[in-house]
């Protein structure tokens, strides 16, 4: 099983992401790795991306989720349908969104107490603003702290197991 956490950016993807990798003792893998320099860049700059400049990135973290193996968990913006696709097609195995949703104001907030990121919180609308919510998969509140989202998770992921 593949497991993406998507939402914008500050929406604790990478954080929930990795505490719910380690419950589930697979591998972690967030997509922001995967970002070309110029990207990176970019975004420093408080430029937003546009899909040309996603296009190579996605074509990254879908070649690397190819070889993945045994189930993984990847932090994943996927802030469009047609990224969700681009990141899924070809996957042999099933993949499960995970969408962190949350107000605009309650994750600036979250962007404007972290210094450790290279996307500036001026970018923040542009996510939003790009953000086409999922009409599948499963909805968290951002508003739970990390460890209760992440059991919520697991709760859901085990009913899967269940059913198939």
């Amino acid at each position: 099983m593949i497991i993406v956490v998507t939402g914008v950016s500050g929406s604790g993807k990478s954080t929930v992401g990795k505490l719910l990798a380690a419950r589930l003792s697979i591998p972690f893998l967030d997509a922001d790795d995967f970002h070309p320099i110029k990207n990176v860049e970019k975004m420093r700059l408080a430029l937003p991306l546009n899909d040309e400049d996603r296009e190579p990135w996605l074509a990254s973290v879908s070649a690397a989720l190819q070889g993945m193996k045994g189930g993984v968990v990847l932090a994943c913006s996927a802030l469009k349908e047609a990224y969700r696709q681009a990141l899924q097609k070809g996957l042999q195995e099933r993949v499960v969104w995970m969408y962190l949703e949350g107000s605009e104001e309650t994750i600036l907030k979250r962007i404007q107490s972290r210094s450790d990121h290279f996307m500036p919180g001026t970018l923040l609308h542009s996510q939003f603003a790009t953000l086409e919510k999922p009409t599948y998969g499963y909805c968290f509140s951002v508003e739970k702290p990390p460890a209760v989202i992440v059991d919520e998770m697991i709760k859901t992921i085990d009913e899967l197991r269940i059913t198939t």
